[in-house]
């Protein structure tokens, strides 16, 4: 057996603008699998990397990185994001090495044992369904602000319930196999704002002064129903967690994880020894970390 097993989607493109390293995919995407290899500490793990259309510098990179036994490339030839998300989930569930497993797209980067921590509050919390290093702007500056979270201190950190974020997460094989059909939506077009809505949300969803403050939240409300009505009435609700501070960000530049300073961060990461960027830079935000 083994501590997880990790399905790990990449392509040589960007679809907004990354803020680290802008115009040069490669170099980012260097710069987060080596983040990720040091997220993973000492877990014993089995990686499957979906390269979809790189060239081939891009399965030099991860046989670098992870040049012991562990590592699967899997080669597509530019099915897109849909199509890679549905091939993780086959992938994760069809497994049966480990009992966690993580959902990784190429543009976050992570602290050092991110993964590591993720799995032990996981362990220790059995109301924990899935888990985001993520803290998702979003929380703070759409109707997402209006909802309900339980707050929860564990290790150097609190843990918040969110209600969504995007397709980078942590969960068990059992809750992925319960949740497996809705996750497959997101591959038919569905949204993933949208189906984390169906499968965190109940009678939240029927609250309009939550939903209804700008016309885009609207949209992902009315496509929530639309796919997932019969999960919103009959199905279980499942709780979504993130760190504070998070334990990873996306790289987007409007979308980094607020209460870090991340352009230290990633200067850090990307000028210095190893052992150095080896270094949890989240802790400059000592007042709002718990001494436990």
């Amino acid at each position: 057996m083994i501590d997880l097993a990790v399905a790990y989607r990449i392509y040589p493109g960007a679809s907004k603008t990354p803020a680290f390293f802008p115009t040069d995919k490669l170099k980012l995407s260097e710069l987060c699998l080596y983040s990720f290899k040091r997220a993973l500490g000492d877990l014993r793990v089995k990686i499957w990397a979906l390269l979809d259309g790189c060239p081939p510098e891009y399965e030099l990179l991860f046989r670098r990185v992870f040049p012991n036994d562990g590592l699967e490339i899997v080669s597509l030839n530019g099915v897109g994001n849909r199509a890679t998300f549905s091939l993780q989930i086959d992938l994760l569930t069809q497994q049966t090495e480990a009992r966690y497993v993580y959902f990784a797209e190429d543009d976050y980067f992570y602290f050092p044992d991110a993964l590591v921590k993720m799995i032990a509050f996981l362990r220790e919390n059995p109301d924990v369904n899935f888990l985001t290093p993520y803290d998702h702007p979003d929380s703070y500056y759409t109707s997402s602000r209006f909802e309900r979270h339980l707050v929860r201190p564990y290790g150097e950190r609190y843990w918040r319930t969110a209600s969504s974020t995007c397709l980078t997460f942590l969960t068990s094989r059992e809750d992925l196999l319960r949740t497996a059909a809705m996750f497959r939506t997101y591959s038919s077009r569905n949204g993933d704002c949208a189906l984390w809505l169906a499968l965190t949300q109940k009678l939240t969803l029927l609250n309009p002064y939550i939903h209804w403050h700008d016309v885009g939240r609207v949209k992902i409300w009315a496509k929530t129903w639309i796919w997932g009505f019969w999960r919103i009435l009959f199905g279980k609700r499942y709780r979504l967690w993130a760190p504070l501070p998070a334990l990873a960000t996306h790289m987007e530049s409007t979308c980094l994880a607020p209460l870090i300073d991340w352009h230290d961060v990633f200067l850090r990461a990307a000028g210095q020894p190893l052992e150095v960027a080896n270094a949890d830079h989240s802790r400059p935000v000592q007042e709002f970390t718990p001494a436990l």
